[in-house]
Parts: C-alpha cells; sequence; structure tokens
C-alpha cells in the first residue's frame, strides 16, 4: 500500500508560478512511476506531467514548456513547478502512483494510488 500527500496548492496570479508537492509513504518510492493529473469542476480528471522510475518525463502538450515535474528519491518526493500559469491551470492537482512499469502513463486507470488532491486557482 502507498499512502500519498499532496501539498503547495494556492491562489496564484495569472503568469505567476507555484510548486506542489507530493509526500510518498508505503513502499520503495525510486521504483514507483508517479504521475500528476488534474481536475476542474464539471470536467474529467487530466493528466499533466509523469516522471518514470528511470527519470523519464512525459507532458501533456498544453503544460509542455511551463511545468516540470521531477524528483527527490531520497525526500520519497515527486514536485510539479509550475510556472507562467494561467486560469484555466485552476483545478485540484492530484498526485498519483504505479508500480507497473507498462502501460499509458496518460490514463488515470493505470494508477492504483492517489493523493487527496491540492486546489492550485489562478486569477486572471
Amino acid at each position: 500500500q502507498v499512502q500519498l500527500v499532496e501539498s503547495g496548492g494556492g491562489l496564484v496570479q495569472g503568469g505567476g508560478s507555484l510548486r506542489v508537492s507530493c509526500v510518498a509513504s508505503g513502499r520503495t518510492f525510486s521504483s514507483l512511476n508517479m504521475g500528476w493529473f488534474r481536475q476542474a469542476p464539471g470536467k474529467e480528471r487530466d493528466f499533466v506531467a509523469a516522471i518514470w522510475w528511470s527519470d523519464s518525463t512525459f507532458y501533456a502538450d498544453s503544460v509542455k514548456g511551463r511545468f516540470t515535474i521531477s524528483r527527490d528519491n531520497a525526500k520519497n518526493t515527486v514536485y510539479l513547478q509550475m510556472n507562467s500559469l494561467k486560469p484555466e491551470d485552476t483545478a485540484v492537482y492530484y498526485c498519483a502512483a504505479v508500480a507497473s512499469h507498462f502501460g499509458d502513463y496518460r490514463s488515470p486507470r493505470l494508477y492504483n494510488y492517489w493523493g487527496q488532491g491540492t486546489q492550485v486557482t489562478v486569477s486572471s
């Protein structure tokens, strides 16, 4: 079993930056593949970014060049640095984890474990 706890959300002006973090426990973190998803009110949960155990990274087109995902295995933590934020980035951001190394990293169904989410609000 893996427990995930997100932090770092908040309110920021458009064009600003924010970093959200996710601390994992319960399993060897370095073997986990980690993802960030977001869900706006009334919308589906969308893929944002993922970082694999090998440090390979993947991004949604909508955030490429603005967001950076990284991990610190010594701290059991994955980060999402968000720059040049836009109002359309407003959502609850969820951290997710999966042990399997196979599957579509963009699909929420791949991930076994989820955090409780952290709200990110970008004002115009």
